[in-house]
């Protein structure tokens, strides 16, 4: 992986200044809002969304980054959201569509300020100190340890997939060597899961994540 998911953590700004619990509160507290006003009242869900990228600017986070994220983000989103009305043969369901979409957008914009205001390190503490069970803590702390290392078993395994194709294929070829990668990748996830359990069981792990914070 080529860059960190918190790349602009170490900013220096006026949110990156604020209080590490007070960074975490804020964005519990705008999801809350954004989860809870309904789909009728779309201006106040605009207004919200306007304050979250106000937040996003003076954190002096690219908007460039945020569409990025948002692309990847949004497909996925949209075809989760849109199988409700297809459930119902798309009679219904489109309002509870849209408000999916955007409850959804909108707290996924303010996690990306989270994440970004906040290096995942002290996002971790700050759970702590807020009573998070400790295996919510252990699961995060690994996700994001070994997420990198998922990321380069995928570029490995793609760079010899290119390496082992010779002109350009067809759409549902180049779909189904996608789907082999990715049951391979998984395989292989497993696998590495289970030989550092091994590893960290062998080295004393009794499930606490623990930290030179005081």
């Amino acid at each position: 992986m080529s860059d960190y998911l918190d790349r602009y953590g170490r900013r220096q700004s006026i949110c990156h200044r604020m209080p590490a619990i007070a960074k975490l509160l804020l964005t519990l507290v705008v999801v809350g809002i954004a989860v809870s006003i309904p789909i009728d009242y779309w201006p106040v869900q605009g207004v919200l969304g306007c304050v979250i990228l106000l937040g996003h600017t003076l954190a002096r986070i690219p908007i460039s980054y945020v569409v990025r994220r948002l692309a990847i983000f949004l497909p996925m989103l949209f075809v989760l959201s849109l199988s409700l009305p297809m459930s119902q043969g798309f009679q219904t369901g489109w309002d509870l569509m849209l408000s999916i979409l955007f409850r959804s957008t909108l707290s996924f914009l303010a996690a990306i300020w989270l994440i970004n205001v906040m290096l995942f390190d002290q996002l971790l503490i700050t759970l702590r100190r807020l009573w998070v069970p400790e295996v919510v803590i252990a699961i995060l702390a690994f996700m994001y340890r070994y997420i990198f290392v998922l990321w380069d078993e995928l570029e490995k395994m793609r760079k010899a997939r290119e390496a082992r194709s010779i002109g350009t294929s067809s759409l549902r070829v180049r779909w189904k060597i996608a789907a082999q990668i990715v049951g391979m990748l998984l395989i292989r996830a497993m696998s590495r899961a289970e030989r550092v359990h091994g590893a960290m069981c062998a080295r004393g792990w009794d499930g606490h994540v623990r930290t030179l914070d005081p």
